[in-house]
């Protein structure tokens, strides 16, 4: 992809060290399930999207926090092996996020995140940071929203001001609002992040929220502004699982990617998968809708192996899986 690479992916989002649990199937509340096996990844959602794009070719800066303890060292040097631009990495003092980890043996999950050093990325220092690297157009800004969404929201909009093209990712979604959306070129949630924002979207404008919708229905009305606040500009990507995705766009029928019959080991990085290489590919030129179905692609193919990032497809790869 390199050769057609036009811009680059400047991720503004979390890092961590993934502490992750095997075990046969997950607990209940209050169980105790024993004969787990262990290990230890890099991780955070930001970072995690940052190698993926970076795996596919991309030039790839990131910004964020890490704190001053032994993590730290594990979490930059992770991303420095990927080549990837940490000159807007801060090192504040305290630890560095962490994610906990179940993974069942149908490679389903469950993660607790104690963010620490995301917590602590301020906003002045991300508008800053972002200056420095002179975003401009033809780069793509991604914004994850494990850091503070008021954070977040300086990220968007200095993206937008510069002609970027931004992308949220709103996992979590708690927090996300109109005034956000509005700064949003591209929204890729999943299924129930969409059904929460529409939820607590309408809440907010007195309407009572739909029910089981199907999702191209719930994004619709992200699509269109409100007497609450603008709408997202371009479009909203919805990430399905092992079903795939759908791209949903105010003025054009929905179009949905069906995803390819896997060999499923580990699900854990493959939505950051899906968002880092649609980045990529957008930043190379690519159009949306191609770039999602090789996101779709790319997503499949890192649930193939164990670890959020050790499945993450390179540029060859993925070609060959794509066609």
């Amino acid at each position: 992809m390199s050769d057609r690479q036009l811009g680059r992916v400047i991720v503004v989002g979390s890092v961590n060290v993934d502490l992750v649990a095997r075990i046969d199937r997950l607990p209940a509340p209050g169980e105790t399930v024993g004969n787990a096996t262990f290990e230890r990844h890099a991780g955070g959602k930001g970072g995690n999207q940052a190698v993926a794009a970076a795996r596919v070719g991309a030039g790839v800066a990131f910004v964020g926090a890490v704190g001053d303890d032994a993590f730290a060292d594990e979490a930059r040097a992770a991303l420095v092996r990927e080549g990837i631009d940490l000159t807007e990495l801060l090192t504040v003092a305290g630890p560095t996020g962490v994610a906990l980890i179940l993974v069942d043996g149908r490679g389903e999950n469950m993660i607790a995140v104690a963010p620490a050093a995301n917590a602590e990325l301020e906003m002045d220092a991300v508008a800053d940071a972002l200056a420095r690297l002179a975003v401009g157009p033809g780069d793509v800004v991604l914004v994850g929203n494990e850091i503070p969404i008021s954070t977040g929201r300086v990220a968007l909009a200095a993206g937008r001001t510069a002609g970027a093209r931004t992308i949220f990712n709103p996992a979590p979604s708690a927090g996300v609002d109109r005034s956000l959306l509005g700064l949003v070129d591209v929204l890729v949630p999943n299924r129930l992040e969409l059904a929460q924002i529409v939820a607590a979207d309408g809440r907010r404008a007195g309407r009572t929220p739909e029910s089981g919708a199907p999702p191209e229905r719930l994004a619709s009305t992200l699509l269109t502004p409100s007497g609450d606040g603008p709408a997202v500009r371009e479009a909203i990507v919805v990430t399905l699982g092992a079903a795939g995705a759908i791209v949903v766009r105010a003025d054009r029928p929905p179009l949905e990617v069906l995803a390819e019959l896997v060999e499923t080991i580990d699900t854990v990085g493959a939505g950051d998968t899906f968002v880092g290489v649609l980045a990529a590919d957008l930043a190379s030129g690519r159009t949306l809708d191609e770039a999602v179905r090789r996101a779709v692609v790319a997503a499949g193919l890192s649930t193939t192996r164990s670890g959020a990032r050790e499945g993450m497809p390179t540029s060859a790869e993925l070609d060959a899986a794509h066609g």
